[in-house]
């Protein structure tokens, strides 16, 4: 995790040095503010192979819900033989169960690691506190990218929105074949964006400002795969 996080560190000193060289600083937009939104679209941009991956397998699973639905339903007294009808399926249709998983356990050290560069820019990326407490780190309304956003109207209830939508996003494209499944999931996208923004109430605005960027990317990012999975699918029909 801390070669990750030093890894995404020098990335980020790598592009503040080139935006300050570059750029123009102004009273509201501050050359850390600029490349905190850099930064996260260059990681977004990263990881992006692995997300259409998973949105590829996630796609795979609700075709293939249909037929699992019916294996469930004609073997529900004997486990055994459900279990090698689906891995039947699964094998005729190129699809490993457990690749949505994989994916998950690849994203989440690396978000981890973002997270970690974000709460202490001093140790990642500046490596010096009077270095840190030099620079402008000014964004709009915000007076310290390195202090919590004043303002609870701002990033934080931005974060707990962008939240929101890009959970819907991603349900809308989810076969959920169990109510109570379906229920769980429901009540959690309601929970998840009430937690971030009670969370960014207190997290510096820097790191609320990544979280903000990179649900808008995604969101963006999404509705773009969802349209061209589905139009591949029309063409091979």
């Amino acid at each position: 995790m801390g070669f990750i996080s030093n890894l995404l560190g020098s990335l980020m000193k790598f592009i503040f040095d080139v935006v300050s060289k570059v750029g123009t600083e102004t009273e509201l937009i501050s050359y850390y503010g600029i490349t905190i939104i850099l930064t996260t679209i260059v990681f977004k941009l990263i990881l992006l192979p692995v997300s259409l991956q998973q949105s590829k397998s996630t796609k795979k699973m609700n075709e293939l819900q249909p037929k699992l639905q019916e294996i469930q339903r004609k073997y529900k007294n004997d486990p055994q033989t459900q279990q090698a009808k689906m891995m039947q399926l699964y094998k005729e249709n190129n699809y490993n169960p457990m690749s949505g998983c994989l994916i998950i356990l690849i994203q989440f050290p690396i978000l981890l690691a973002m997270f970690s560069v974000l709460r202490n820019p001093v140790e990642f990326v500046f490596r010096s506190q009077s270095v840190f407490d030099a620079i402008n780190k000014g964004f709009l309304w915000i007076p310290d990218l390195g202090q919590p956003d004043p303002y609870l109207w701002g990033l934080p209830l931005l974060a707990g929105l962008t939240t929101y939508l890009q959970s819907k996003i991603m349900m809308a494209k989810t076969v959920q074949t169990n109510p109570q499944a379906e229920s769980s999931q429901k009540m959690m996208n309601l929970i998840l964006p009430f937690f971030i923004f009670w969370a960014a109430r207190s997290f510096p605005a820097g790191l609320a400002l990544y979280w903000v960027i990179s649900n808008i990317f995604q969101v963006v990012q999404q509705l773009i795969i969802n349209r061209s999975l589905g139009d591949i699918k029309e063409e091979t029909k």
